[in-house]
């Protein structure tokens, strides 16, 4: 009898296979579960990076960080704040743009291309160009609007406006979903519009009763992603801001990495990974919960 039901042909096949993507296997228990599994124990350490002697000290770096630390609640309600205005502003406009985007004009191409750009602009130089773009002094936006006798704002400048444009760039920089929301519209059945014209409805009535519902689907994937990318955004806020002014724009990424890199304290770090994904996970069960009687599958 063939060990484990296993025929000889079929055991080396499982050999040659496990051959082929042992690589994969490497990788994924080298950078992916050990990084997870250490982050976990050095969060009930003491552990500085530099001399590398991690303290077993339980859970007191979790109650240090809601009672002592000033600035990890400031971080988590600027993420929060940021991340509302993100999915709501880049939901909006993109399904607007999307829309748009399925009527058939010419150059229809090219605007699909524009719209895509900022994707495929890496991000380093896009927070750059920002920068300048938003300068209150010398800034294109600010220089437009004073033309027309128009005072800009400070934009990244001051605390009631820098967190928003924090989030003004990240929705430009959104156009992946767009490509979603589209192929969503596409997959519409046609006929639908055909019974809802004969039955009168106008197209304010065809959007609303028709398309919302037949793209919530790709709604929910977008608002899962936007979610998980916000709570984690990092590389906008650390190029255009560093946090500031005054903390406006201190981002939960931003504030970790300056426990992890700056103070050095890898266990307070670890800690608030695990806490960001503790909220990631209980808000992404949410949204699934929520949509089960929101979303619509049945074309």
């Amino acid at each position: 009898m063939a060990r484990m039901g296993l025929t000889v042909q079929q055991r080396r096949s499982l050999r040659w296979a496990l051959l082929f993507i042992s690589p994969w296997i490497v990788g994924f228990l080298a950078f992916t579960v050990y990084p997870v599994v250490t982050s976990f124990i050095f969060s009930f350490t003491n552990f500085n990076a530099i001399r590398f002697n991690p303290d077993f000290i339980g859970f007191r770096n979790y109650v240090q960080l809601f009672t002592r630390d000033r600035l990890f609640i400031k971080s988590l309600t600027n993420t929060l704040s940021y991340a509302g205005m993100l999915i709501v502003g880049a939901t909006i406009l993109d399904i607007f743009a999307a829309f748009l985007l399925n009527f058939k004009v010419r150059g229809l191409s090219l605007y699909r291309t524009a719209l895509f750009l900022p994707v495929m602009t890496p991000a380093v130089a896009s927070s750059l160009t920002w920068v300048w773009i938003l300068n209150p002094k010398r800034g294109l936006i600010n220089g437009l609007l004073a033309r027309i006798g128009v005072e800009g704002p400070y934009w990244v400048a001051s605390p009631r406006t820098a967190l928003l444009s924090i989030a003004m760039v990240a929705i430009w920089g959104s156009g992946r979903a767009i490509l979603i929301y589209l192929a969503g519209l596409k997959d519409v059945p046609q006929h639908l519009y055909e019974a809802a014209e004969i039955d009168g409805a106008g197209a304010a009535a065809k959007m609303w009763h028709i398309t919302l519902p037949l793209l919530t689907p790709q709604m929910l994937f977008n608002l899962v992603t936007l979610l998980i990318h916000s709570l984690q955004a990092f590389t906008e806020v650390f190029i255009m801001t560093n946090g500031g002014p005054n903390n406006s724009t201190l981002l939960y990424g931003l504030h970790l990495y300056n426990r992890a890199f700056k103070d050095m304290q890898m266990g307070m770090a670890s800690a608030m990974a695990w806490i960001l994904f503790i909220i990631i996970f209980v808000l992404t069960v949410v949204l699934f919960r929520l949509s089960k009687n929101l979303v619509v599958y049945d074309r």
